[in-house]
């Protein structure tokens, strides 16, 4: 569990950062509109809420949680919706202490699991530790928005190489959740990270396909945050730079992702979360 309790630890730590951001808000402020088009800061923390609890059924209890799939089966296109907005209904001090309620429970049961273990969730199973990078991804992600609302400017942490690491390893998902072959050989992505002048490498040194630039801005990117047109994410070779058109970290169907800045309409759509 070595691996996995840092990634655990590296969630936590994540939460506190947004719960910070959002704990002492009025209530007018949770009802500020977001990033995500139709999304307020309290539909944000619902969401994350509501997803803690599915993850929690995840791994405590698979009967429960095959239910919670049935659902999200019989209405694709606005089940996650639809959860968001019952939770944002509720008081932001109760849905607060839900956030917080939840979240304490997930981790607990992801720190009492047996190495090895796999829980099912919406895409491929999960191991402990992809549990939870995918929720410290969700979280990082949406914190982002709340911050946007907010005009609050995050320091960058190296907790990002999980969100980098998700995102690199979900690049054939992004090719097949659009009906897209996958390339067959592994791509070169070399990443700055936020803090001590490292440089983040996956895949072969000698590999024709390559992608490099700031972990931040290719966390924007496969979180679907930010438009590639505003980021300094480069790529090297046609398959890597269709790649990053279409990458992103979570489960389920494309996102529509975010407009370039200065473009004319709806400032950004929201991501299939």
């Amino acid at each position: 569990m070595s691996d996995a309790s840092s990634v655990i630890d590296d969630l936590g730590r994540e939460s506190e950062e947004l719960d910070r951001l959002v704990a002492g808000l009025a209530d007018s402020r949770w009802a500020l509109p977001t990033p995500a088009a139709g999304w307020t800061v309290a539909h944000q923390i619902a969401h994350l809420a509501w997803t803690d609890r599915a993850a929690l059924l995840a791994v405590t209890d698979a009967d429960a949680f095959a239910v919670e799939v049935e659902k999200a089966l019989a209405s694709p296109g606005t089940w996650v919706d639809d959860a968001a907005r019952e939770g944002a209904a509720l008081p932001s001090a109760r849905l607060l202490a839900e956030w917080r309620e939840g979240r304490a429970a997930l981790d607990r049961a992801l720190r009492a699991a047996p190495s090895g273990t796999r829980f099912p969730w919406y895409g491929p199973p999960m191991s402990v530790a992809s549990m939870a990078t995918g929720r410290l991804m969700e979280t990082w992600a949406h914190g982002q928005d709340v911050a946007d609302t907010l005009g609050v400017r995050r320091t960058p942490t190296d907790r990002l190489r999980h969100v980098v690491r998700i995102g690199v390893r979900a690049r054939d998902f992004a090719f097949a959740v659009r009906g897209l072959t996958a390339p067959g050989e592994e791509f070169r992505v070399e990443l700055a990270a936020p803090t001590g002048g490292d440089v983040w490498v996956y895949g072969p040194e000698d590999a024709a396909q390559r992608v490099t630039g700031p972990a931040l801005d290719f966390c924007l990117l496969v979180t679907q945050r930010a438009h590639r047109a505003d980021l300094a994410v480069r790529a090297e070779g046609p398959d890597a730079d269709r790649w990053l058109d279409i990458a992103q970290a979570f489960a389920g169907p494309p996102g529509e992702g975010r407009a370039p800045k200065g473009a004319s309409g709806a400032e950004g759509e929201r991501e299939s979360r």
